[in-house]
């Protein structure tokens, strides 16, 4: 689609080196050839939605973002008949190159926090937008809870109220509070947010080695229908698979999350996870030369719910990411749909 493609202008040169007969001779079998292409009075043909070249789209290497990359291309195909190309990215590398070069055209999971420098050089060098956030839900962190721990038609209860709801828990032993691998980030977060909600003498904190023991212990306790929390984030396959709900964080406090993500956090207060910013990033020549996939863009918002239930999918035996990208097309247009809007 691309801002690079650039008319010939070759023309003119040859016009400087040629006699006047021969100019007027160009001109003329010119000006002929534009009369047959396009009668006197009709209507300039109009560019077609894409562009004329292919148009780039980021594949970054996880799987949420792959699939995104596989959907988005089979919908430009199919509603647009775009020539689309998709093309292997990464976070950092991607947003640099769009940046610099304007290619690929389109990241659809950019996670902005996370290249805040970069992303900040690409836009102010007017090289890159921001279309529309890639999920509906900016909160991607926080703490769930197997649903079998509730009566039913129970809400799942507060973070700050989980201290008197694991109080009346029919057991002995503490619970065990699933966290994440001690090298993360989010094991400090979680030890003082456990502090902070007066959890310290209701459950056992267990940091996981890695992803792999993390899942493998949330999967155990729930074979056992053992009553625990646990830490995750999304999108993710995981909160899909098993019949899990959230627990309500509370609001943001800036200040407290500061305090939270310092191993040596004095006074712990309670606080919800950070927001994250995470967008479809179009490289700017979209908007200018195929304004109608910049507003397929601008509308390509997914609920988070969706993209677990995507990735779930995708763990299925024999499944592979193209495989649940064709199946998501042709099952769900009820989605993607308002995406597409007046496709010519």
């Amino acid at each position: 689609m691309r801002s690079e493609v650039l008319p010939a202008l070759s023309a003119l040169l040859l016009f400087g080196c040629q006699p006047a007969l021969a100019q007027i001779s160009v001109l003329d079998q010119a000006q002929d050839a534009a009369g047959a292409a396009s009668p006197a009075g009709a209507p300039p043909e109009t560019p077609p939605p894409c562009g004329t070249a292919p148009l780039t789209i980021a594949r970054m290497s996880w799987s949420s973002a792959a699939l995104l990359a596989e959907i988005h291309a089979r919908i430009l195909t199919r509603a647009f008949d775009c020539d689309v190309a998709v093309t292997p990215g990464d976070l950092a590398a991607t947003a640099s190159s769009m940046g610099s070069t304007g290619q690929p055209a389109v990241a659809p999971e950019m996670w902005v926090t996370r290249i805040a420098d970069v992303w900040n050089g690409a836009i102010e060098a007017q090289m890159v937008r921001s279309a529309a956030p890639t999920y509906a839900q900016t909160s991607f962190e926080g703490w769930y809870m197997p649903a079998y721990m509730l009566a039913p038609g129970e809400a799942a209860p507060a973070a700050a109220a989980l201290a008197e709801r694991l109080a009346g828990t029919a057991q002995a032993a503490r619970v065990r509070f699933i966290s994440c691998p001690i090298d993360w980030a989010c094991s400090v977060i979680n030890r003082n947010l456990i502090a902070a909600h007066g959890l310290a003498d209701r459950v056992e904190i267990v940091e996981p080695a890695n992803r792999f023991e993390m899942d493998s212990l949330i999967a155990a306790a729930v074979s056992r229908k053992e009553p625990f929390v646990f830490y995750y984030w999304q999108p993710n396959a995981i909160l899909a698979q098993l019949d899990f709900v959230a627990l309500d964080m509370g609001p943001y406090d800036e200040a407290a999350a500061k305090c939270l993500a310092d191993r040596v956090c004095a006074d712990p207060k309670p606080s919800a996870f950070p927001s994250e910013m995470v967008v479809t990033a179009l490289a700017d020549g979209v908007f200018a030369e195929t304004p109608a996939i910049a507003g397929y863009f601008q509308r390509a918002t997914l609920a988070l719910g969706v993209m677990d239930d995507l990735l779930a999918a995708l763990n299925e035996q024999g499944a592979s990411v193209e495989s649940v990208a064709e199946d998501f097309v042709a099952g769900h247009e009820d989605i993607w749909r308002d995406w597409v809007g007046a496709a010519p």
